[in-house]
């Protein structure tokens, strides 16, 4: 194997690496999205660490526990009042190898009306079970 090949052969396998966290991590997203939308509460916030911290305007909550007290409010009778939720990546970066950081677009589309937007920063920690969102910023 020549020395340009091996050069490429490490990239790619780079560039593999580093895009795993990132599948897992949209993987962890899109389950929690689909419990939004089967309008299950406790698999909307499985994505949360119990240690997380969600702020949004000028709202903190800490804890899993409380940040779903929060969105309680939304689930009712095995749905979701507020309308299919969708993530769309906006920018990625690696903190460490147990630490990602993704800017995403979240749209809020009702059955009727007008889709609701807005943009989230989520701080995932691989843990033991997956990677958790330690940190929530939306708007």
């Amino acid at each position: 194997m020549t020395i340009v090949a091996i050069a490429v052969t490490q990239a790619v396998v780079a560039a593999a690496a580093a895009a795993a966290p990132q599948a897992a991590v949209e993987a962890e997203l899109a389950a929690s999205a689909a419990g939004w939308n089967s309008g299950s509460l406790d698999r909307f916030m499985s994505v949360y660490a119990d240690d997380a911290v969600y702020s949004s305007g000028k709202d903190m909550v800490r804890g899993k526990a409380a940040i779903a007290k929060r969105y309680a409010g939304s689930f009712a009778d095995g749905s979701n009042a507020r309308g299919r939720l969708s993530f769309q990546p906006a920018a990625w970066r690696t903190i460490s190898n147990v630490h990602m950081l993704l800017v995403a677009r979240w749209t809020l589309t009702p059955a009727s009306g007008t889709a609701q937007t807005g943009l989230t920063t989520l701080l995932f920690e691989r843990r033991k079970d997956g990677w958790r969102i330690i940190a929530d910023h939306s708007s």
